[in-house]
């Protein structure tokens, strides 16, 4: 009788793990977006002042040995001239692009820039390093959030050339044929800037 109370106890048990196991993990955007990002290979500095962004813009440049960047963004300009580093105005593939975006997609990681950002070049044409400068306001849930939050922002002139960052690390395969000769992956750092 004591076998089959222990058998039935060991299956209850496994079946209320397996029930635990299969629920669902309801994150914080933040939360998710993170998770997600860091999982891709990205790399995240929290920030919660301007000046700690500067700061750490510069140990950024500091750890990879980068003595100047690309920046078109006025308001980013002017970070660049609190750590005294060389800024160039066209994008060449060995200097990295140090740039805002539109949204992060929390349910993916994934990063979303529009022609403000970009100009008229396509991701896979600019540097392969990516320093991108956001804000705690700027996480939506889902990239169907973050279209709509475009159309609204910019209601009447909505900006060409959106695409976003999927991946990065380079040594990540895409077998979508969607994206078949168009690597959006970056060497990407994210600053995010705490503005809630």
């Amino acid at each position: 009788m004591n076998f089959f109370k222990k058998l039935f106890k060991i299956y209850q048990d496994s079946s209320i793990d397996k029930k635990a196991k299969e629920q669902e993990v309801n994150l914080s955007l933040d939360d998710s977006f993170v998770h997600h990002f860091i999982n891709k290979g990205g790399k995240f500095l929290y920030c919660t002042s301007i000046k700690e962004v500067s700061k750490n813009l510069k140990k950024i440049l500091e750890e990879n040995n980068w003595n100047e960047v690309t920046c078109t963004d006025l308001d980013l300009l002017k970070i660049t001239e609190k750590i005294d580093i060389s800024v160039q105005d066209h994008s060449l593939e060995s200097i990295p692009f140090f740039t805002s975006c539109e949204h992060l997609i929390a349910n993916k990681g994934d990063i979303l820039f529009s022609s403000n950002q970009l100009g008229s070049n396509k991701l896979a044409t600019l540097s392969k390093h990516f320093i991108v400068y956001a804000t705690t306001s700027q996480l939506v849930k889902n990239i169907g959030e973050g279209l709509t939050g475009i159309k609204t922002h910019f209601s009447g002139n909505i900006p060409t050339n959106i695409s976003s960052v999927k991946n990065y690390t380079f040594e990540t395969e895409d077998d979508n044929f969607l994206s078949y000769g168009n690597n959006n992956t970056k060497d990407l750092y994210l600053l995010l800037f705490e503005d809630l």
